[in-house]
């Protein structure tokens, strides 16, 4: 099966101290089954807790991919990819949309000492990224695929993309909820 028939999408949307992050279940189909909500701090290092929070939140067993909208939510609190797909034993990738020379040069800008050393080795940690069709294209994407050949995953976020759209319909979906939970929350 090359499209999954469900799949959790996780997208944040950042705010002055924390990063607001919507998890969406989404059918093959593209219709939303299920939603969770979960903060991680800006800047941090608690972004995986926040998705593993949404997948428990959720408890749906019948999801089978878990697919993030990049590796550096909330200013370079950085995923840990390994850890997601063994704690939720699902695969797990992550879909960017920009050719890039790679998070280290702007890590190095942003940290030094310990919180330097710790994002490096959590970046370095991550699969490379292998381009979902043409790179040179004027809308690129590109996937970090844990638990799953890359090449299976690139086809999976075909799968889940409608006609028009560049971002994944789980994607897409989350981060519409992501930006509605930060203004929800901004506005209290």
């Amino acid at each position: 099966m090359t499209t999954p028939s469900r799949a959790l999408g996780v997208a944040f949307s950042d705010a002055r101290d924390a990063s607001h992050g919507a998890g969406v279940v989404v059918r093959a189909d593209g219709t939303p089954d299920g939603f969770a909500f979960a903060r991680c701090t800006v800047g941090g290092t608690d972004a995986t807790d926040a998705v593993i929070d949404c997948w428990r939140t959720l408890a749906r067993e019948d999801v089978r991919h878990v697919v993030c909208a990049g590796v550096a939510p909330a200013w370079f609190n950085l995923l840990d990819l390994d850890e997601l797909a063994e704690t939720l034993d699902r695969p797990v990738y992550a879909v960017s949309y920009e050719a890039s020379p790679g998070l280290e040069p702007a890590l190095r800008d942003a940290f030094d000492g310990e919180a330097l050393a710790d994002r490096l080795a959590a970046y370095r940690s991550l699969p490379p990224r292998v381009p979902v069709g043409d790179p040179d294209s004027d809308r690129p994407r590109f996937v970090r695929a844990v638990g799953i050949e890359p090449e299976r995953a690139a086809a999976a976020i075909r799968g889940l993309t409608r006609d028009g759209f560049r971002r994944c319909e789980p994607l897409r979906i989350a981060a519409l909820a992501a930006s509605a939970h930060r203004e929800a929350a901004t506005a209290e």
